[in-house]
């Protein structure tokens, strides 16, 4: 929601703080602040509270209550004027009465439409608004003003009956029909849709809470206008929004729960300041409120409560002064309050929600933090320093460490309210998941991971039974390049159980995949004195700033010939610009066996071109080919 400091400031007597003080303020106790462009703040607000706070008024009741500031005036205190013109020329008819519970048509005859005064046009763009004319800026400025979206249609390109009635029909959209807006795209609708239509020529005129449509846009030639402030149900907004992939200002805040008393104070506002800038009078209104007068339900809290939760010591007093600040009526009697929630405070429902307005108005700075206990013992850390040795003791081996979800479609233990609904059972066993890690690597490994060939993976996590929770350790390992490289886990397990003497069971074993429970005696008691074991690392090579180059190429070789012999001649050949080569794929025909490589180019001084990249290949084509008994393929 942009805000401007200017059109906040009509609300106080008193000067506001800067820009950046107000930026602050409004950041510790309401809302976060996305940014800051000259005199316009950009607040984000939150579903939560947005009913209210889509509006400089909102938003200025909020500053009122930060600082403490008494609002010179406030468009929803005073009552609303009764209406005393006659609602027979506007018949207003309401078909889907659970998505429109609400529906004012005003009539305006004799206007001027032109350009807008320069106060109107300064403030609308103060927030980034076009200004397009008289008629439709006062629409704009009441919905930025109050958060109530309205609508302006052209009376005249309505269809009056003979006696110069109107009539407006809130109806759902007929499958397939059509609509174009004002901004002239047309859309498709189903029968989802809300429309606003003429009565009397049956032709739609508007998308509810959306869009109004184009054949009756008000533009220099109208002299009669048909106000429209309505109240729609955000889940029907919402809904259109979304299958349209049409978003408005006025669908942003109507499918954020808008009361419909909103429309009545909006209305008020838009007849006033057209009358002001546009002339013209009122000659009809007609109001069809489904619902009536909204009464929202006061919310009780206990002076108790609001410190348990918290965490503080304040007294009726004190509390009394926050709800001030915030224009919440209460009444209070032996520490307790209940608190008359305003029409427009959609969000305050429960106790918490008169909990959370306190401490923020109050500041939750102000309350001081509970001293942590002092620790009696120093936490025991032998498990952790057991794991992290054995994680080293695989990565040293080539391994790589993976983390699954803890959950199962099958164990002992099921949860009441699973993440997925076929995954409900806490996991007994690391395999199910080693198992279906290889699977996807092996499918990623050539392409992505850049692995040469063979894939060794580890996880060490939390197994579970109906007894008690217990920790494991589960390797997985497959090769890539077609041959069998030996009992790969078998010497890895032999070589866990030498180091780690007492580590634990195996508990699963397979050709890929080798599980270990581990002892809980020897987690527990592992010295945490033993010196840890080091990994070797490689050379430190920098990475260049410029975007890399992958190329592939493959080569024939004899039989027996050495991989590292082809890789030597990439490397050489690609000079400066080569960065790494990896085989990632082989077989054998007819004596000959088939290396393909993935080339990783790459400079540390400019963007490579194709002609740099062709050069090099170039280059480690004709090298191999002049290599006897080497064939590029």
């Amino acid at each position: 929601m942009k805000v401007s400091r200017k059109w906040l400031q009509t609300y106080f007597e008193e000067e506001l703080p800067s820009i950046e003080v107000l930026a602050e303020k409004i950041t510790f106790h309401a809302f976060e602040i996305e940014e800051i462009v000259g005199d316009m703040l950009d607040v984000k607000v939150l579903p939560d509270r947005a009913s209210y706070a889509l509006s400089h008024l909102g938003i200025a009741r909020e500053i009122g209550a930060i600082l403490g500031l008494r609002l010179i005036r406030d468009p929803l205190s005073a009552k609303l004027e009764p209406q005393k013109i006659s609602s027979n020329r506007i018949h207003i008819t309401i078909e889907d009465t659970a998505r429109c519970t609400r529906y004012i048509g005003t009539l305006l005859e004799g206007v001027t439409v032109g350009p807008s005064p320069l106060w109107l046009k300064e403030a609308l763009e103060s927030v980034g608004s076009r200004s397009i004319n008289n008629i439709v800026d006062a629409t704009n400025y009441v919905m930025l003003n109050l958060g109530q979206p309205l609508h302006a249609y052209d009376a005249k390109k309505l269809t009056a009956n003979k006696g110069g009635e109107y009539s407006i029909v809130v109806r759902n959209a007929h499958e397939g029909e059509r609509v174009t807006t004002l901004s002239g795209e047309e859309y498709a609708l189903t029968r989802s849709t809300l429309l606003i239509t003429d009565g009397n020529e049956k032709t739609s005129i508007g998308i509810a809470g959306v869009k109004g449509g184009n054949l009756a846009q008000v533009d220099e030639t109208t002299t009669s206008i048909l106000i429209e402030a309505a109240h729609f149900t955000p889940e029907g907004i919402r809904k259109t929004s979304q299958i349209l992939k049409l978003w408005t200002d006025a669908s942003l805040r109507f499918q954020n729960k808008l009361s419909p008393e909103l429309a009545g104070y909006a209305m008020q506002d838009v007849v006033n300041l057209i009358r002001e800038i546009s002339g013209g009078e009122v000659v009809a209104s007609n109001d069809v409120y489904e619902v009536g007068d909204e009464k929202v339900p006061p919310v009780e809290v206990t002076l108790k409560k609001i410190n348990s939760v918290l965490g503080s010591q304040y007294n009726v007093e004190v509390v009394v002064e926050a709800l001030m600040r915030l224009s919440l009526g209460y009444m209070v009697a032996n520490e307790k309050f209940t608190v008359l929630v305003p029409f427009y405070r959609k969000d305050l429902c429960i106790p918490e929600d008169i909990v959370e307005e306190v401490g923020r108005i109050l500041g939750y700075e102000a309350i001081q933090p509970l001293p942590l206990p002092p620790l009696t013992e120093t936490p025991d850390q032998n498990m952790f320093r057991a794991i992290e040795k054995i994680k080293d003791f695989l990565i040293e081996r080539g391994f790589s460490e993976i983390s699954t979800q803890s959950f199962s479609s099958t164990g002992d233990i099921i949860l009441l309210n699973p993440l997925q609904k076929d995954m409900p059972a806490l996991r007994m066993s690391l395999v199910d998941n080693m198992k279906e890690t290889l699977r996807k690597a092996t499918l990623l490994a050539p392409r992505v991971l850049g692995t040469k060939n063979q894939l060794a993976l580890f996880e060490i996590g939390a197994v579970f039974n109906k007894d008690r929770e217990s920790r494991a350790l589960a390797l997985g390992y497959t090769p890539l390049s077609g041959k069998k490289t030996g009992k790969v886990l078998e010497d890895v397990q032999h070589a866990l159980f030498i180091a780690f003497e007492n580590i634990g069971i195996v508990s699963a074993s397979t050709d890929e995949i080798l599980e270990i429970t581990f002892s809980e005696e020897w987690l527990a008691h592992l010295s945490h004195e033993a010196p840890p074991k080091k990994v070797r690392l490689g050379m430190y090579r920098p990475f260049s700033v410029y975007p890399f180059a992958l190329r592939d190429i493959a080569v024939w070789t004899p039989g027996g010939s050495d991989v590292s012999e082809v890789t030597h001649i990439i490397q050489k050949e690609a000079g400066d610009l080569f960065a790494r080569v990896d085989l990632f794929d082989t077989f054998e025909k007819d004596g000959r066996i088939s290396l393909a490589f993935r080339l990783v180019l790459e400079s540390f001084e400019r963007t490579l071109t194709e002609a740099d990249i062709d050069g090099v290949m170039q280059k480690i084509t004709q090298k191999l080919a002049a290599t006897g008994g080497f064939e590029v393929r």
